[in-house]
């Protein structure tokens, strides 16, 4: 499979540049289309309504409407220039709405959505995780400290033989195609049928050797430390510039309560991670 198609959010936070430099790199490496989606979400703000109440909520949300016009022409002209500039084809959309449900929508037409992790100072926090449910297209969320110039040179994938596991690896064959190196990296891994099998990461090292990937298979074993942080920690020590991971193997409501190794990755993610549900 081919990227052809990949999708960028961006907004007027100011990591919407970074994204952006980081879709048109993407796009740039592997001849894809680049679309990028700018949603005008004006939410109704929370006050007291006393006299003339309506009418002040009115023109306070079309003043928010006007700053949101403004900041879109402004992202606008940078993508244009950046399309220009790396001679890539591209596409400017802007729509008004739900961001969660128009991001989700416009992302089902896409090989790729490019997203920022979930700031929980904005006022969109929660956006990655409901296009992730509702799109059914991979989601590539970029941390909303750091910069990421390139991505894909490093990569490692978080294994643990689950559906949404399977699902992400194959999601990101052609970035894996593209990479110097790829690690299969396996956190408390178990044994047996239904599990990691009888050598945990045989199977899925062949699979991609047969698509003609080289990878290794790390283990790391600490029944004390989460899933999540053995993961972060093997990135760190590899330099992987790129995590691919399956997201959501429970319910969302259920690692809402107890936590999980998604929740904990959405929280605290450091590079880039290819998410698929």
């Amino acid at each position: 499979m081919k990227l052809c198609d990949i999708l960028v959010h961006l907004d007027a936070s100011p990591r919407a540049r970074i994204r952006l430099d980081l879709a048109v790199a993407l796009a740039r490496q592997h001849r894809a289309h680049l679309t990028a989606l700018h949603v005008i979400d004006v939410a109704l703000p929370v006050m007291a309504m006393g006299d003339g109440g309506g009418a002040v909520i009115a023109e306070l949300m079309e003043q928010m409407r006007q700053t949101a016009l403004k900041a879109g022409a402004q992202l606008q002209a940078a993508f244009q220039e950046a399309i220009r500039r790396e001679g890539i084809m591209g596409e400017w959309r802007q729509v008004e709405g739900s961001a969660a449900e128009l991001v989700a929508l416009h992302g089902r037409y896409a090989d790729l959505l490019v997203l920022g992790q979930d700031d929980p100072e904005s006022d969109h926090a929660g956006l990655l995780e409901a296009v992730l449910f509702d799109s059914g297209r991979p989601v590539l969320a970029i941390p909303f400290a750091g910069t990421f110039p390139q991505i894909g040179r490093r990569v490692l994938v978080g294994w643990n033989a689950s559906r949404e596991a399977s699902r992400a690896v194959h999601d990101a064959l052609p970035l894996l195609a593209k990479a110097e190196s790829a690690c299969v990296f396996l956190a408390n891994p178990k044994r047996g049928l239904g599990a990691h099998g009888e050598e945990p990461g045989a199977d899925i090292a062949r699979h991609l050797a047969r698509h003609g990937l080289k990878v290794e298979v790390a283990k790391a074993v600490a029944d004390d430390v989460a899933d999540s942080a053995l993961l972060l920690n093997h990135a760190s020590d590899m330099g992987a510039d790129l995590l691919v991971m399956g997201a959501y193997g429970h319910s969302r409501l259920r690692e809402f309560i107890l936590g999980g190794v998604t929740r904990s990755l959405l929280r605290e993610m450091t590079v880039p991670v290819l998410l698929s549900h």
